[in-house]
């Protein structure tokens, strides 16, 4: 994702895939990398100054849970991409003459859904 570091990146996926709140000790368990607990709980604390993670306190423990889905975060990416190109509509129009006969459809039902 946009904006995150690899090991950041890691942590969100082992948070998206588990669709509940985890704590630091989970993370480290499902990152399954040989990494010091200090490691991941600084990660998630940068996940949470960032705005990608909320936390709530259950116990002694901090549980974790992501603000948006991985759907909402790429869209979110992607649409800092579009503002950051100097053709935004080029962009897009070079977009959807790559995007497979799948993908297309997706973007006609979604045009279609907004209209």
């Amino acid at each position: 994702m946009q904006g995150l570091g690899e090991l950041e990146s890691a942590a969100m996926d082992v948070l998206w895939r588990a669709g509940d709140a985890r704590t630091v000790r989970e993370v480290l368990e499902e990152l399954n990398r040989d990494l010091a607990y200090t490691t991941v709980l600084t990660v998630l604390d940068h996940l949470h100054s960032k705005g990608w993670v909320e936390r709530e306190k259950r116990s002694r423990a901090y549980c974790y849970t992501p603000v948006s889905s991985r759907e909402e975060a790429a869209a979110r990416a992607m649409r800092n991409l579009l503002a950051d190109a100097g053709d935004p509509e080029g962009v897009l129009l070079h977009f959807a003459r790559s995007a497979s006969e799948r993908e297309r459809e997706a973007l006609r039902r979604g045009l279609r859904q907004h209209s």
